[in-house]
């Protein structure tokens, strides 16, 4: 027996999310071969990849159809940057590296950030969950995934310029614990994208497969609001991620957002809740809480689509200030709209966690 037989017989363990044999992935190394022992090395994508202990197992029982009696160790590494990037040019298409990276059983929680409607807020509130999440200890990574009017740059104060790129790939900018791609940094400001749908599809796969995200613990996405082609290119590569919903209290703005969270059931995302911005104005005068764009629309949504409402934000002329200075309101957890996108975030990294969110 030699190492030929050990490549053969670990020819047939295939990664659970390429699904390629390990051995034409290139994940396997230092093998031994002797009388008493067969011992190989396995290094993964990522080294806290949740699959690892089906892939060692697999491998265990491949190499006992060929052990004779010998003794079994399969040891799991991890690959390096470069590595992972040689991988990637392996891989026949860039929708299968999307997938190994953000798909099931990857270590990146991906959650899209959706509204039925524009104005309501919704990239006010991806910046904020995203540096909320920073803050927390995670690593953070956004796409700001509304190609036609990309803000996520100017509310996290990244200049717009061209990023750099490492062996093809872009070095993607970061602020405050947050990494970010967007077509903001690829276009003059004032400048509109004139494009079709599938030109669409393709930025945001370059968004996904294109950038050095490394490994994050959370990938936010911006999208456009509706439920048009970019969000239904998320959902065909990305399968396994979550959505939340953003929404204002008035009825019309309520009955269009709906119909984003729809989406997320027919294309059988899961959906975490609704989040409900500009839901109140507390007086400065007399402390008392104003109902501006009426109230319910959240727990609207949140009753229909059997969800939670994740958390209500306070229409504040602040919010609105630190998003035109790039200093989000969320680096000031001390303050009301800053409390509220904190206890949100803790929420959606502990669902244990259950904010008070109920109507008045």
């Amino acid at each position: 027996m030699d190492k030929d037989d050990v490549l053969k017989a670990l020819g047939a363990v295939q990664d659970p999310e390429l699904r390629r044999s390990i051995v034409e992935l290139g994940m396997v190394r230092d093998i031994v071969v002797d009388e008493h022992v067969i011992a190989a090395t396995i290094v993964l994508t990522t080294a806290g990849c949740p699959l690892r202990s089906q892939i060692r197992t697999d491998a265990e029982q491949a190499l006992a159809t060929i052990a004779a009696g010998r003794r079994i160790e399969v040891a799991l590494g991890a690959m390096t940057d470069t590595e992972r990037r040689d991988l990637a040019g392996r891989l026949s298409s860039r929708g299968e590296l999307v997938r190994s990276l953000f798909g099931p059983g990857s270590c990146t929680r991906t959650i899209a950030v959706a509204s039925g409607k524009g104005g309501v807020g919704k990239s006010t509130v991806t910046a904020n969950l995203a540096v909320a999440l920073a803050q927390m200890g995670h690593a953070v990574a956004v796409i700001d995934a509304d190609v036609y009017g990309p803000t996520i740059p100017l509310m996290l104060g990244l200049p717009a310029i061209r990023p750099e790129a490492h062996d093809g790939k872009m070095l993607p900018p970061e602020r405050y614990g947050v990494k970010v791609a967007s077509m903001a940094f690829f276009v003059d400001e004032g400048e509109p994208v004139v494009w079709r749908g599938p030109m669409l599809g393709r930025a945001i796969e370059q968004f996904l497969g294109d950038v050095l995200w490394g490994s994050p613990d959370f990938l936010l996405i911006d999208l456009p609001p509706g439920t048009g082609d970019v969000a239904l290119t998320i959902a065909q590569m990305i399968p396994s991620a979550e959505m939340i919903v953003v929404t204002t209290p008035q009825q019309a703005a309520a009955k269009v957002a709906i119909k984003a969270a729809r989406m997320a059931q027919m294309t059988k995302h899961t959906l975490l809740g609704v989040i409900e911005n500009m839901a109140y104005f507390v007086c400065p005068s007399c402390n008392a809480r104003h109902h501006i764009f009426g109230r319910g629309g959240a727990f609207e949504i949140a009753r229909a689509m059997n969800t939670r409402v994740l958390g209500r934000i306070p229409l504040d002329e602040s919010a609105r200030e630190a998003g035109d200075d790039g200093s989000p309101s969320a680096l000031r957890p001390e303050t009301p709209v800053g409390a509220a996108f904190h206890e949100i975030a803790a929420s959606i990294a502990n669902p244990a966690h259950q904010p008070d969110s109920s109507p008045e």
